[in-house]
């Protein structure tokens, strides 16, 4: 079974015969995050460095910013068994599409934000695929905890 997390969601589970699966990250962060001992992850696709910029917009959906999505995203997964120290994470993403002049560098913003948070938490990233001006799509299959990036340059490597 496949579940596609759209642009500022998020799906945690256990269930070992789904891949998560999200598309479209430009300057956008998709982070999956496992547990290979009880087969526990997530994938978090968030749009936004900073929940200041929107205060109510962060009320009504967290994930949609790195700051109140990341922790949140951590404590469900941890509230379906899996543990901090065991957590294998991987993102993909942080672009720079739209903006070419480097004004708003939301994609670099976006990854230093989230080194930030993990670093907060004790936690580091395992793997990645960052940066650049490509679109990439993410998933994190259950069964293995293999997570794979597909670009229109490289097509599907695993990270």
């Amino acid at each position: 079974m496949h579940y596609i997390v759209g642009i500022a969601d998020m799906k945690v589970t256990n269930e070992i015969d789904c891949t998560l699966i999200t598309y479209g990250l430009g300057s956008c962060i998709g982070m999956t995050v496992y547990d290979p001992l009880v087969k526990v992850g997530g994938l978090l696709h968030f749009m936004l460095p900073d929940s200041q910029i929107d205060i109510q917009k962060a009320r009504l959906n967290p994930w949609m910013f790195a700051d109140t999505a990341i922790p949140l995203f951590l404590r469900k997964v941890c509230q379906l068994g899996g543990e901090k120290r065991r957590l294998i994470i991987k993102v993909a993403g942080g672009s720079q599409i739209l903006d070419s002049s480097g004004f708003f560098n939301i994609g670099k913003r976006n990854y230093l934000v989230l080194r930030k948070i993990l670093w907060m938490h004790n936690l580091l990233v395992n793997g990645e695929d960052i940066g650049g001006e490509i679109n990439r799509t993410l998933s994190l299959e259950l069964l293995t905890g293999k997570v794979f990036v597909k670009t229109p340059i490289d097509g599907v490597k695993e990270i």
